[in-house]
């Protein structure tokens, strides 16, 4: 493909060199893929409203995310298996986030560890957390982001357990990938990505492996999936806040009356997120549920979005409703599956410019500037 300038060029470029099991983890969603695809089809049905005749010559696209300047209001989310979409993929990722002047959030459950990523780059990261049985290594993640220099903690909270993702079963997906006869058939054709595999220095779950150090890799990912805890409630929330200094941000919000509540316990952000389409099948799309949120949080606190982020416009859109940044995944995975650290460039480089040409034909300047007025009414 000699012209890549959209994301949907990477994926297919992604689709051929990464494993299929690895790439259908990231790529599809739970159940019946209804909330999947809706969170893409409603922010289609947006419309723009076109402005002529101003002047879009001094265009900024900078905004502040939890108080720190960024080069758009953009955040890399996190990303479970970062690390088998390519090798050292985390490092790269962040690295290329560092380079481009947005944040980069670590996943708890990625492959290069929280100590890995931090020898590796020089701008602080945010670290995702979620809340297991084993609550002391809740807590020892916890010491560890602090000690990385991680300035925000982000706690998900949509995952008590874990969503029926069929495709998963179907590909026999374990960390690293199950060998099965299809799957070896698979991986012969692409022989780049397994030599990377080979060469990472971690093939299972760094930040979570210590826990279980004398355990297969078979053992420690059954271990991983019994660890999320149906009995978290706002009381652990409320724990986390009062152990963590630094930021505390809340994804997985949907309803408004919770993200009042979150507020109402410190939350310095709410992220709307239906993780990606990944949870609870029928759930709105987060697009859909942002306003409602925005105005229950009432400035209160930052919000932010993911799930169903593709295009510069979608960026847009988000801000025009009340978002302050949002988070993309499988957007830069794709990126990172098709050509690495300088994979991860070209897809925010892609976004980036998307934003900045939908900026000047709604007739704005400053991305700070977007409202529901540049969208149109029914």
């Amino acid at each position: 493909m000699k012209v890549i300038n959209s994301i949907a060029d990477l994926r297919e470029i992604a689709k051929r060199r990464v494993p299929r099991a690895i790439f259908q983890y990231l790529d599809h969603g739970s159940y019946d893929e209804v909330t999947l695809r809706r969170n893409r089809s409603d922010f289609e049905a947006l419309q723009f409203r076109q402005r002529v005749l101003v002047d879009v010559t001094k265009q900024s696209m900078q905004k502040d995310i939890l108080g720190v300047p960024a080069s758009m209001p953009l955040v890399l989310a996190p990303c479970g298996l970062t690390g088998l979409v390519h090798r050292d993929g985390e490092i790269l990722a962040a690295q290329a986030a560092e380079a481009f002047g947005v944040p980069l959030c670590l996943s708890t459950v990625s492959v290069c560890s929280i100590e890995d990523v931090a020898a590796a780059t020089k701008a602080p990261f945010w670290f995702q957390l979620y809340v297991m049985k084993d609550r002391g290594y809740t807590g020892a993640l916890i010491d560890r982001a602090e000690a990385a220099g991680c300035p925000v903690l982000v706690l998900t909270v949509d995952i008590p357990v874990s969503g029926l993702r069929r495709r998963d079963a179907k590909n026999g997906l374990a960390v690293p990938p199950r060998v099965t006869f299809s799957n070896l058939i698979d991986m012969a054709t692409k022989p780049a990505w397994v030599a990377g595999v080979l060469m990472s220095k971690r093939k299972t779950f760094g930040n979570l492996a210590a826990a279980m150090p004398h355990t297969g890799v078979a053992t420690l990912s059954q271990w991983i999936a019994s660890q999320f805890d149906a009995s978290v409630t706002w009381k652990d929330f409320e724990q986390i806040r009062a152990r963590w200094k630094g930021k505390l941000v809340i994804k997985g919000i949907l309803d408004a009356d919770d993200a009042r509540r979150a507020v109402e316990l410190g939350a310095d952000a709410v992220i709307v997120s239906n993780h990606g389409g990944r949870q609870l099948d029928g759930a709105p799309s987060t697009i859909s549920a942002l306003p409602r949120v925005a105005e229950a949080v009432a400035g209160r606190s930052q919000v932010l979005l993911d799930s169903g982020v593709r295009c510069g416009q979608d960026v847009l859109k988000a801000v025009a409703l009340g978002a302050d940044a949002v988070l993309i995944g499988r957007s830069y995975l794709y990126g990172l599956g098709a050509a690495g650290k300088s994979g991860v460039t070209l897809a925010l480089e892609i976004l980036a410019r998307e934003l900045q040409v939908s900026l000047a034909l709604t007739g704005c300047n400053d991305v700070r500037e977007a409202t529901p007025a540049i969208l149109c009414r029914d």
